[in-house]
């Protein structure tokens, strides 16, 4: 009986430390959007204003990302219990940096996608201002202001579009301005066709409804091509989580192999190696679907 428990004792505990890694990994962004489905409500009674909720989005996603990396760590810290052995925890304590920079990269991505939706969105809503009988500036303040209650938009920029809108200002360099945030690059478009049609009389709706026409497009092939690179990008998570498999399958044959990997000179050798070709395998991995998005 006694055997059986220090049998089952390992195996439970890495089949637990491998889904929360997984977990922690692929599935933690449903928090985030579960709060925002909930916060951004207008009916029930947990609605407020948009300051309120976005404070309270911000402050789950941060617990989310800081749960995210201190992860490592306390995966690396019941490995070195199980173990007995204190290597695992500067392991851990190493990936916490990185796993960090592969988050904020994974943050900076979703907000250049939200962004560019943002401004297609924009070009929309400024057309049917336009149509609608609205003059320019009056459709574009009013097209801003039904857009920018969003996490994209303009940025930091919408202030000084706003701004030249309403006070007759240079509304094509308030555009070239936010168009250099990332993803907001259609709205140099919108200030060439805000340019044309003062200075050449050109129709404004007809110019950005071809825009929005032309950027809508670049996002739905953008789009494809993202979906189309999920199942690589899953291929490479199991592929990379595949070395835990290997210490579940030795621990329920009954090697032992935290003992051998973490106490014996051959396996540090394996750690070491197999840490190399791992890192190494994951840049590949990485380096191939970049060059693909790209």
């Amino acid at each position: 009986m006694s055997a059986g428990a220090g049998f089952s004792l390992p195996l439970f505990a890495g089949v637990l430390c491998a889904a929360a890694a997984a977990w922690g990994i692929t599935g933690y962004d449903r928090v985030s959007r579960r709060a925002g489905a909930v916060l951004a409500g207008g009916d029930g009674p947990l609605a407020c204003g948009p300051p309120r909720r976005e404070l309270l989005l911000g402050a789950v996603r941060v617990r989310a990302v800081r749960w995210r990396e201190w992860a490592c760590l306390g995966a690396g810290l019941v490995i070195a219990v199980l173990g007995g052995s204190l290597l695992p925890l500067p392991a851990g304590a190493a990936t916490v940096p990185l796993v960090r920079r592969w988050l904020r990269v994974r943050a900076r991505e979703r907000a250049r996608s939200e962004r560019a939706a943002a401004v297609v969105a924009l070009c929309g809503a400024v057309v049917g201002e336009l149509r609608a009988g609205a003059q320019p500036g009056q459709a574009l303040m009013a097209a801003l202001r039904r857009t920018a209650a969003g996490p994209g938009g303009p940025g930091a920029a919408e202030t000084g579009v706003l701004a030249a809108a309403a006070f007759g200002g240079d509304v094509p360099g308030a555009l070239r301005q936010a168009a250099r945030e990332p993803g907001a690059e259609g709205l140099a478009g919108m200030a060439a066709c805000w340019r044309v049609s003062v200075d050449g009389g050109a129709g404004l709706a007809a110019g950005l409804d071809r825009l929005e026409g032309a950027l809508r497009a670049e996002r739905d092939r953008q789009e494809s091509l993202r979906a189309q690179l999920a199942g690589a990008r899953s291929t490479v998570l199991v592929l990379a989580l595949l070395p835990l498999v290997g210490l579940l399958i030795g621990t329920g044959l009954g090697a032992d192999p935290l003992r051998i990997l973490l106490h014996t000179p051959m396996g540090w050798g394996c750690l070491v190696a197999g840490g190399v070709l791992e890192g190494l395998g994951l840049l590949w991995c990485r380096r191939i679907v970049g060059a693909v998005e790209r």
